[in-house]
């Protein structure tokens, strides 16, 4: 027993480093004593570079079919997210990249231009500048398309989208928590411009910022922050995680 702990805290450690490593098993301690009730969340914020080619040559994947969409798709029923959420993103203006694979749903991923209302944390995230920068997130692959070409594809074609409409950035956020993603985004070309730690319970949430605001309190949705973030490289930051190489 003691020694399966260990183990699942070595691990953590490994993967996440001291600091979110610490935050991670916090966090867990904390939904644990409040049975859900409290939620820590720790995000970097990155930018990445829209490349002027494709990742994928032109004979690969192409069995994995990715197109813009609407809401009123049939296949939009069996997204892997709340149909409430998804309604609201398509409503503000998000773009929808579906990829199938013989009519299948296999994933997608979301762009949206100007202010992002986030869905996770009460929060708006504004990427500047305003006319050559684009929101992405929520870039999901299901579990068993994970090893193909499904994740190329989609950002071939979302990068397309993004050429075409002169938008020289994406920027997104990250779980501190999910090394994974940041070891995939760090290969996409994103370098972190900034980080934040959310404390929610069901009604306040506490917002410690590296942006303006650095701190910010609020009991309603009337009482939303907003983080700027500029998206070029004269605003990288320097952290442990992304100087690491990435496998």
């Amino acid at each position: 027993m003691m020694s399966n702990l260990r183990g699942r805290f070595e691990a953590v450690i490994r993967d996440m480093g001291w600091g979110d490593g610490m935050l991670y098993l916090g966090s867990r301690i904390f939904r644990s004593l409040s049975r859900g009730r409290i939620e820590l969340r720790k995000y970097y914020f990155v930018s990445q570079p829209t490349p002027a080619r494709p990742l994928l040559p032109g004979n690969r994947g192409l069995t994995i079919a990715v197109s813009q969409i609407d809401q009123s798709h049939p296949l939009v029923c069996q997204f892997p997210r709340p149909s409430h959420v998804i309604a609201g993103r398509f409503a503000s203006g998000a773009r929808c990249f579906l990829a199938t694979k013989d009519e299948k749903f296999v994933g997608f991923l979301w762009l949206q231009q100007g202010t992002y209302l986030e869905d996770e944390v009460r929060c708006r995230f504004k990427p500047l500048p305003v006319e050559s920068t684009a929101w992405d997130f929520d870039v999901h692959v299901e579990p068993a398309h994970r090893s193909g070409m499904a994740f190329a594809r989609l950002w071939d074609t979302a990068n397309q989208f993004l050429r075409e409409s002169k938008i020289e950035w994406s920027v997104s956020r990250i779980s501190a928590f999910n090394p994974g993603s940041i070891n995939s985004h760090s290969r996409l070309g994103a370098f972190p411009i900034g980080s934040a730690c959310f404390f929610n319970g069901r009604r306040w949430q506490l917002l410690l910022s590296g942006s303006c605001p650095h701190l910010h309190f609020s009991s309603s949705e009337k009482n939303t922050p907003e983080i700027f973030l500029k998206a070029d490289p004269s605003n990288k930051k320097q952290y442990p995680r992304f100087a690491r190489k990435t496998g």
